[in-house]
């Protein structure tokens, strides 16, 4: 037994910032601090490579509580959400055989896709056959015009079951400024206000049910960063409250209608943050309007959400379970109340049983095995989510007020320069991709060699409600992943595929590591792969290449070697294949001055020289 207690605090003292920033300094060897360890985010912050207590010293946030106004820190005192599967409604009956059958695979909440055409009284008894009403969380989603019918024949439903009305929760997702968004509809203002109000009214009698919806997930599936996810989020459920204040409606009947629904995408700690910032954000906005002075449960955000598409991918589709699995981790750890994990194969075909099971799966084990709603908001105190939630906080809010200053986000979405504005995002975050800054695993970076990705591919046709018009810009959702799977696919529907030779020579570490990246590289475009444990010389080398009828050689060596090898092997393969260097030397300059053209390096635009090299060989 030890003869003394150890004392943390007398053998590990305390480090000051500064000699934490000598030490890092010095570790740096002369290189730039801001360049190597600041991460410069796409929100318009930096993120310091460490914080310290007193970085947060000054936030107020730190000292909320959960379920308390602002509600930074959730609106529920724990950290329960509900597990949501949706259904698309083509047959009554057969949703409602799937609806329960779900329910008893650990599902507490559904969500039905409808047509307008199918809508009346009976078919929705249909539907909901059997299923206790009160024990779970039940949404609809329709088209806007069908939207109040709805809402009355779900109310007299209700009432037919001897339901408690004051129990039931779920929501119709009524959003017009959405279908003007996604379909391009025309609307005015009067008729946007005139069935926003008819729908809360003809919800009136479920008083647990949201029937506004802001469908901020759009934005985030059409490539937006996750800042003007939350500026527009919020100007866009303002535009509601003002609209319907100015209708003559309570301010607390209005907030208490509005659900938002965000999507969650693969930025772990940002995503976490920007649920904290969303609800605190929210809250101070209906706030403003006073809606009953001390009773701040108006100002409460109900957020579901949803796993993103935008970095989904039909090549090494598994890994999509990856990254569905940390979304559902950082929008629960966030404190959502409701989530939906769309099935890994969700992106190239209609779900199956199989993936809607690991979906479903995914959730449980954050309950059963993680004990993830077992704490509240695990995220607080932390210096890091601390600090990351301000400065969310702050660019969102920044945002929301400049879409304020241009008439609100309805008039913006008129105008397009929502849509505009994001689709700049879009282009920048697909440039990042094509250049490996964005990393999709089995994409764009360690591709599965030898994967038929267009095979997979079913087709779906969208149901089409009618109110498809030519009028405001469209916002389309994006995924990162489209334009190499494009390539990739035209490689696959070739009648003969590329095939690439490694010709590996000199220093040992340098040609198997060029030889590596050369193979991965080329794998991304679907071309045939032929790598090698090295060549006594490049005789030897390209004769190989030719008796393996390459159409491409890459020539993977040292810096040093290429001033003499890469000169001798392309004028032995000039005319026979393409040329490639697999690196950046400093003799590029001599190398190009030959006729060589080709050069693969970190530096490289993957999809562009991809692209180029299909136009020749493909």
């Amino acid at each position: 037994m030890a003869e003394k207690k150890m004392n943390l605090l007398a053998d590990f003292p305390s480090v000051s910032t500064e000699q934490w920033m000598e030490k890092v300094t010095a570790d740096l060897k002369g290189a730039d601090f801001n360049r190597k360890l600041v991460w410069k985010t796409n929100e318009g912050f930096n993120v310091m490579p460490f914080y310290r207590a007193e970085d947060i010293s000054s936030l107020k946030t730190k000292d909320s509580a959960p379920g308390v106004f602002p509600f930074i820190r959730g609106t529920k005192p724990g950290n329960e959400w509900l597990i949501r599967q949706d259904i698309d409604v083509v047959n009554a009956k057969e949703a409602n055989a799937k609806a329960l059958d779900i329910l008893c695979k650990g599902v507490t909440s559904l969500s039905f896709n409808l047509k307008s055409s199918d809508l009346s009284a009976d078919f929705i008894a249909a539907l909901l056959k059997n299923i206790v009403v009160e024990s779970c969380e039940l949404n609809f989603c329709i088209c806007i015009t069908a939207a109040a019918e709805l809402a009355t024949i779900l109310t007299a439903y209700f009432k037919s079951q001897n339901a408690d009305l004051a129990k039931l929760q779920g929501s119709v997702n009524f959003d017009p400024m959405k279908y003007v968004l996604e379909v391009g509809k025309e609307l005015t203002k009067e008729e946007l206000v005139a069935r926003t109000k008819a729908t809360i009214e003809a919800a009136a009698g479920l008083p647990q049910y949201r029937v506004v919806g802001v469908n901020a997930t759009m934005l985030c599936n059409a490539g937006a960063f996750i800042a003007q996810e939350l500026g527009y989020s919020l100007a866009w459920g303002n535009d509601y409250l003002s609209m319907m204040v100015e209708a003559g409606m309570d301010i607390s009947v209005v907030a208490k209608n509005i659900k938002f629904n965000y999507g969650v995408g693969g930025n772990y700690f940002m995503e976490i943050a920007k649920f904290r910032a969303a609800r605190m954000l929210w809250a101070m906005i209906v706030d403003a309007y006073a809606p009953n002075g001390k009773d701040k449960s108006a100002a409460k955000m109900l957020v579901h959400a949803e796993t993103s598409t935008f970095n989904k991918t039909i090549l090494d589709a598994n890994v999509n379970m990856l990254r569905t699995q940390t979304e559902a981790m950082s929008a629960t750890i966030g404190g959502v109340n409701s989530l939906t994990v769309l099935g890994y194969d969700s992106v190239y075909k209609p779900t199956d049983d199989f993936s809607e099971r690991i979906a479903r799966n995914q959730q449980l084990i954050l309950k059963e095995e993680c004990h993830f709603d077992k704490v509240s908001d695990p995220a607080a105190g932390s210096y890091y989510l601390e600090t990351l939630t301000n400065e969310i906080a702050a660019q969102g809010w920044k945002l929301f007020l400049e879409v304020e200053e241009q008439g609100g986000f309805f008039a913006s979405i008129k105008s397009g320069s929502v849509q505009k504005a994001i689709k700049a995002t879009a282009v920048a975050r697909l440039k990042a991709v094509s250049s490996r800054r964005e990393i999709l695993l089995g994409t764009n970076q360690f591709p599965n060699f030898n994967e038929m990705g267009s095979a997979k591919v079913e087709t779906t046709q969208a149901v089409d409600c009618g109110c498809t018009q030519h009028g405001a810009e469209k916002l389309t959702s994006v995924r990162a992943a489209e334009q190499f799977e494009t390539l990739r696919f035209a490689t696959e529907a070739a009648a003969k595929r590329p095939k690439v030779f490694m010709l590996t020579i000199g220093n040992l570490a340098m040609r198997l590591a060029r030889a590596q990246f050369s193979c991965n590289f080329f794998a991304c475009a679907g071309y045939e792969v032929v790598d090698n444990l090295g060549f006594k010389t490049v005789e030897e080398g390209v004769t190989a290449a030719m008796a393996a009828n390459a159409d491409l050689i890459v020539i993977c060596s040292s810096d040093d070697e290429y001033a003499t090898l890469a000169p001798a092997a392309y004028n032995l393969v000039k005319g026979k294949a393409e040329f490639v260097v697999a690196g950046a030397p400093a003799c590029s300059d001599d190398l190009k001055a030959i006729g060589i053209e080709h050069f693969v390096n970190v530096k490289t635009n993957v999809l562009d020289m991809l692209n180029a090299f299909n136009a020749k060989l493909v």
